[in-house]
């Protein structure tokens, strides 16, 4: 079936969604997506982050789609034209969806360990305003154990539903899940500690923010001041196949490998995402690819970051030019300053 997507046409098989059709041309057109997760089947669908236009449903009939339809789970017809970053409602209305998510999201980035690899602070820097227009108080939750291993900070969920397929789909038996409805609704156990399966790791691998995190890694260090490094070692429960997450010689977590999309490969065991902290645990490949417009390569890359446009167009939509003609000779400031000090 022929696609086109943002003025782009591709041919992909039937039953591809117009989210797969857009990651095959590339990440410049992909929609964002905070509950879909290519691993897991039936994600999707939740979070409304990857809204679309379908101006024409399909050459057969080429009416166009009255309302924007989530790109994870519509298929693509052939014929179909679909816009993307093209569209000023799209746009519109992901800054609308960023707001959503922010509602109860606490403003603690500076202290949350997801900060860095968070999706929803690439997906607000992209599509979000810098402003707010509510004024009540915001959902506040205790922080939560879910296991031995895992700690939950409800707070900062936005209900995507994965840590959930995650457990239906690759552990023995699903504990937890979404309690309440509404904006009442939260990610919880009925019974404390009760989440401990061999598995029960890769949930917090999923996890798009930080309300699920590993408590032995809880504070111990930015992500951007970690070396990442391939590693496999011989596991009978999974591949065995991670990323070393060094500080100094000390391997401060272990996670599975991921796509760049942030979706993880193959998904591990606890064993090694917990037990196996030691270089001599594990045989090195060497560095991770890391993508350069990623806070994670931050001091790695030397000058070759792609600086990304956002904080021009801020000042330019926020701040006005300052036209001051005062005398300002009796500040003393020298019109011309030597080399060195330049």
């Amino acid at each position: 079936m022929k696609v086109t997507i943002d003025n782009i046409t591709i041919e992909v098989e039937a039953g591809t969604t117009i989210m797969q059709a857009a990651r095959k041309i590339g990440p410049e057109v992909a929609p964002p997506a905070m509950c879909y997760y290519e691993p897991l089947k039936s994600s999707g669908g939740k979070c409304r982050a990857c809204l679309v236009k379908v101006t024409a449903g399909s050459e057969k009939d080429p009416r166009p789609m009255p309302k924007l339809v989530p790109a994870c789970i519509t298929q693509v017809q052939d014929g179909m034209i679909v816009e993307n970053a093209i569209n000023e409602q799209v746009i519109e209305t992901r800054k609308g969806v960023v707001e959503f998510l922010l509602l109860n999201h606490p403003l603690d980035c500076p202290v949350c360990d997801q900060a860095g690899e968070c999706h929803l602070q690439d997906f607000s820097f992209e599509h979000g305003v810098a402003s707010t227009r509510t004024v009540e108080e915001r959902n506040t939750f205790e922080e939560t154990d879910l296991g031995p291993h895992i700690k939950l900070n409800k707070n900062r969920c936005i209900l995507c539903y994965r840590c959930v397929y995650t457990a239906d789909q690759i552990t023995d038996g699903r504990v937890h899940g979404v309690m309440h409805r509404g904006d009442h609704a939260e990610i919880s156990t009925y019974i404390e500690q009760a989440v401990d399966n061999d598995f029960s790791g890769n949930m917090i691998d999923v996890c798009p923010v930080g309300a699920l995190t590993d408590k032995t890694y809880r504070f111990k260090s930015r992500v951007w001041f970690s070396k990442p490094v391939d590693a496999h070692c011989s596991c009978d429960k999974c591949s065995g196949n991670v990323i070393l997450w060094y500080r100094g010689d000390e391997v401060i977590r272990v996670t599975s490998r991921k796509n760049e999309w942030g979706e993880s490969l193959e998904f591990i065991c606890n064993t090694c995402r917990f037990d196996r902290k030691k270089t001599s645990d594990w045989t090195i490949e060497g560095p991770s690819k890391i993508s350069r417009n990623s806070v994670i390569s931050a001091n790695k890359y030397g000058a070759n970051l792609i600086r990304p446009a956002f904080p021009i167009q801020h000042a330019a939509q926020n701040f006005k030019q300052i036209e001051d003609d005062r005398d300002r000779s009796f500040l003393n400031i020298p019109t011309s300053l030597p080399a060195a000090e330049k």
